[in-house]
């Protein structure tokens, strides 16, 4: 496996984890491609989380915004209401290949941490998620289903109390209790293996894509669209078009406030290269090379850095960045919702956003496909109160 993704990657971390590492990366060199563990992750993937998930032609929102045709590829209709199931199962299951009793996870907006700790109830082991408390404030449905399934939910309280601090303090847990647990982290971050193990659980979703599009069209899509935070739905679903250079794929980040502002979480689109939780990619930092808080109203976006991955797309070209607003991403939710019958996450929202823009500009015969990544029953709440105690007239 290569450690790093042209310049970006690595393994950036205390002496002491560099076992656990190796040791990961020997386990999942052993039983990520075997025949029997596939078969296994397999089953659960079809009988357990419901895959293969749809793939939804968006009917009347290709017609209202006119120009291309809009589909949504429907993670949110995943056990658990999005796309970290499938990389948490796979996770698990390795660590119980793996010997460990104990995972723990970080989340932003709690659907990682659901995910973890469904497949840790599901499997047998002991789940301690950590989640920065203001996080906790925003995604208290998250936290009740986490502590429903039996996890124990560790609020974070330093820095900006959101996923980049719950990051922090589950790798300070992990140093100290390395024997007997697994980190399973969420995203395409992190030290090696983790952004090529999580990108390969998740290409679930661009190798059904694939079968799927071409199954309707008989083609590969024109454009593929999906958000970036950490960014493991967009490179679940960009991998394997990777080398179709005639799919267009277009990552959306969280702007925030607006880019000028400084109140954003668009680390592609105005970051600079860094290191961060063990890795070497675009990250968000002052000229000092301090972290910079990030901002988005979505808390899975609301992260200061990207998958090195993301950042070796950005400079080959290989994919395009672009962000979008707290306030585009809040009328793109409303819109599907009422188009569509379907509640986005807010995350899924910024993708939804900028094809809003995308999709007038193109002819009928163009395809888009959208990632949509989660359902928004755990942002309900929030977007409420943004619009005025639940009132979502315009």
């Amino acid at each position: 496996m290569d450690r790093y993704f042209g310049d970006f990657g690595g393994q950036f971390v205390p002496e002491t984890l560099m076992p656990a590492l190796e040791e990961l990366e020997q386990a999942y060199l052993a039983y990520g491609k075997d025949p029997s563990f596939q078969e296994k992750l397999g089953f659960y993937l079809k009988n357990y989380v419901g895959r293969p998930s749809p793939l939804y032609l968006a009917a009347r929102l290709s017609k209202y915004l006119g120009g291309a045709m809009i589909y949504l590829k429907r993670e949110d209709l995943n056990h658990t209401g999005s796309h970290k199931i499938n990389n948490s199962l796979g996770q698990t299951l390795l660590a119980k290949k793996m010997g460990k009793n104990k995972v723990i996870a970080e989340t932003g907006a709690g659907q990682h941490g659901v995910a973890t700790a469904t497949a840790a109830a599901l499997l047998g082991f002991e789940c301690v998620v950590f989640m920065g408390e203001e996080d906790v404030r925003r995604q208290s449905l998250n936290v009740f289903r986490m502590k429903m399934l039996g996890a124990q939910v560790v609020e974070v309280t330093s820095g900006s109390r959101t996923l980049k601090d719950a990051t922090n303090e589950a790798l300070r847990h992990w140093v100290a209790n390395v024997k007997d647990t697994h980190y399973c982290i969420g995203s395409v971050v992190g030290p090696h293996p983790y952004p090529t193990m999580v990108r390969d659980f998740q290409s679930i979703i661009g190798e059904e894509t694939k079968e799927q599009v071409m199954s309707v069209k008989g083609r590969h899509p024109d454009y593929i669209v999906a958000c970036v935070g950490g960014g493991s739905n967009a490179m679940g679903i960009f991998h394997p078009f990777a080398g179709y250079d005639e799919v267009i794929k277009i990552g959306v980040e969280a702007a925030g406030h607006g880019i000028a502002t400084g109140r954003h979480a668009a680390s592609l689109t105005a970051g600079s290269r860094g290191v961060l939780h063990g890795a070497k990619s675009y990250i968000l930092q002052d000229g000092d090379g301090q972290i910079i808080e990030a901002h988005s109203v979505s808390a899975g976006l609301d992260y200061p850095g990207v998958g090195p991955e993301h950042s070796y797309y950005k400079d080959s070209g290989r994919a395009r960045y672009v962000s979008v607003t707290d306030e585009e991403a809040l009328e793109a939710f409303q819109l599907l919702a009422r188009l569509e019958g379907i509640i986005p996450a807010l995350e899924s929202a910024h993708a939804l956003a900028y094809v809003r823009k995308l999709a007038p500009k193109l002819k009928p015969e163009h395809v888009i496909v959208v990632n949509l990544s989660g359902r928004g029953d755990k942002d309900v709440e929030t977007v409420a109160k943004l619009l005025g105690g639940g009132n979502c007239e315009q």
